[in-house]
């Protein structure tokens, strides 16, 4: 028989054992046990990654490259376009194969942050109203934030299995918190002397909400949709690992043949999208100043269209 442990106050961790790890090897059983229910939000989810990954796989390169120039000149002007441009051709002079891959990671970030989006603005809203869900939701996020993404990749295969679903939750698990806080500190931080002004003159809370604060808080909230942009690139090398395809995958299987040329390719096609995410974005969050006091629609590709339709006075 085994001596039983006698307790040590200078080390009464190695004396006392919670079996922590088996009550938490539950969550397996529970998985297994509500997968079915789980799946027809993962049939939806997947016919919506995949339509619209056949939606940009469908365009040729070039003509997907023009449009995406044309969205870069019209969100954050011509230099960004051209900086967009040479990325864009960059990426696909990398191998023959490196458009299709960066055209799937691009499906999988846009279906990853439409979601968050779905999710966090109103979550971010609502925090930015109420101190009480603030207080709740901040334990919440500080986790989401801190653990580390392989934790929650094991309960997500189990509940869903492996593929681009499992790749697009875990993902939004993992970059939704930047979204939710900068929502919320734009709502915040909107001057309470405009929303009383507001008030006073009849507005009523819907009214205050859409047409004051969500557009004083707009530079606030693009932020936070570019970190969640960005956050859900720097997550599609460790989603890879569940079987998610694109250039994370690529990186992958180079880091298991030892592969430097191919782990090279896949690395750069990611950093060439990140840039082109990111400078459009932070295009969007542009001040009136930096239009040159000009609405959109008189700027951009659709200025230049506007110019020649319009009558001569």
């Amino acid at each position: 028989m085994a001596e039983p442990k006698t307790f040590d106050w200078l080390n009464p961790f190695a004396s006392v054992d919670l079996n922590f790890s088996e009550k938490a090897d539950g969550i397996k059983g529970w998985a297994i046990a509500h997968r079915d229910a789980i799946q027809p939000i993962k049939r939806s989810l997947e016919g919506f990654i995949v339509s619209v990954e056949k939606g940009l796989q469908a365009v040729p390169p070039m003509v997907m490259l023009a449009l995406i120039v044309l969205i870069a000149w019209q969100a954050a002007g011509r230099r960004v376009a051209i900086l967009v441009g040479v990325c864009l051709l960059v990426l696909g002079f990398l191998s023959p194969a490196a458009w299709g891959l960066a055209m799937t990671t691009l499906a999988i970030v846009v279906a990853s942050v439409i979601a968050c989006a779905i999710i966090g603005l109103p979550l971010g809203v609502l925090a930015g109203k109420s101190d009480r869900f603030e207080s709740v939701i901040r334990p919440v996020l500080d986790t989401m934030q801190t653990i580390p993404a392989f934790v929650y990749l094991v309960p997500v295969v189990m509940l869903v299995g492996i593929g681009n679903v499992s790749g697009v939750l875990v993902t939004i698990i993992f970059a939704l918190p930047p979204l939710v806080r900068l929502t919320s500190l734009g709502i915040r931080g909107v001057n309470a002397g405009v929303v009383e002004a507001a008030r006073a003159f009849g507005a009523t809370p819907r009214q205050i909400l859409f047409k004051v604060e969500l557009p004083l808080a707009t530079p606030t909230i693009l932020a936070g949709l570019n970190q969640t942009i960005m956050l859900s690139l720097s997550m599609v090398v460790i989603a890879s690992m569940i079987a998610v395809k694109g250039l994370g995958n690529e990186v992958l299987r180079a880091m298991g043949r030892l592969d430097a040329g191919k782990a090279i390719i896949g690395g750069l096609g990611i950093v060439m999208l990140a840039i082109v995410l990111d400078r459009i974005t932070q295009g969007l969050g542009r001040s009136g100043r930096d239009r040159g006091h000009l609405p959109w629609w008189q700027t951009g590709p659709v200025g230049v269209v506007a110019k020649l339709f319009r009558r001569p006075d």
